[in-house]
């Protein structure tokens, strides 16, 4: 079944939050722990630690994935990170990417790079947003995960990414594989918030961008979505979708 990895439940916020902040934020150090080749150099314009937020925590405790998502007014500029944490001597990332909203993001990233996303995709943009759910339409892809992917990837993916229990499934599918809602997939009873993903799920499909549980579809962490707003959603099998023919498998 498709799962809603967003929404709140009592004081429990689910989703990934997107920082915001002005032009004249300052910028500053960022060490990259693990890729640090395959990183946009820093400095960014990140937060202090105890203003920041940060996904499954905070700047000094997290558990998961702890992506730090920043988006800089004036400038169209995105700044992700993946696995941060503020130590004494500053932030620090597994990895991190820049990204320019005014542009595609084909050709932003070299291909075999990773991104804050498994897939070298940018996550941001293809996070389910309140304020595009309230407006009735959403207008792009949406990210998802998947718990086995292959040694290969597609457009717009630039990385493959192979978790240890799924080595040798050549069945798996690529990272950047698209997916889409089925046509004559029925969504009379679908209303609000709900409808508009479940019509931007047909129109525009879903991107597989990074490995988790099996058909998690994630949204900007907001307090305005309600349980209408997802629970509909959780009623959708996998089998509803349908795989687009991707391009050619890379590397």
């Amino acid at each position: 079944m498709l799962h809603p990895d967003y929404g709140n439940s009592g004081s429990e916020h689910y989703g990934i939050p997107i920082n915001v902040v002005p032009q004249a934020q300052p910028k500053l150090p960022i060490t990259f722990d693990d890729y640090p080749e395959e990183s946009d150099p820093g400095p960014y314009p990140f937060p202090g630690p105890d203003t920041v937020k940060v996904e499954g925590g905070s700047a000094s405790a997290c558990d998961g994935d702890c992506h730090v998502l920043v988006v800089q007014e004036g400038t169209c500029q995105l700044y992700e990170g993946y696995a941060c944490r503020y130590a004494s001597d500053g932030w620090h990332c597994a990895n991190g990417a820049v990204w320019d909203l005014e542009k595609r993001s084909e050709g932003q990233r070299p291909e075999g790079y990773t991104s804050a996303d498994a897939a070298g995709l940018a996550i941001a943009p293809g996070l389910v947003r309140y304020l595009e759910a309230e407006s009735g339409e959403i207008k792009h892809a949406i990210r998802f995960t998947l718990r086995c992917t292959r040694a290969n990837y597609v457009a717009p993916a630039t990385h493959q990414a192979v978790p240890s229990n799924c080595k040798g499934n050549a069945d798996a599918p690529p990272m950047g594989l698209r997916v889409r809602l089925k046509a004559d997939y029925d969504l009379s009873s679908f209303s609000g918030n709900a409808l508009a993903v479940a019509r931007a799920m047909q129109r525009y499909g879903m991107i597989l961008a990074d490995n988790g549980s099996d058909f998690y579809f994630q949204g900007e962490q907001d307090e305005r979505f309600t349980e209408e707003d997802v629970e509909p959603l959780k009623g959708i099998p996998a089998a509803a979708f349908e795989a687009l023919e991707p391009g050619p498998l890379l590397p």
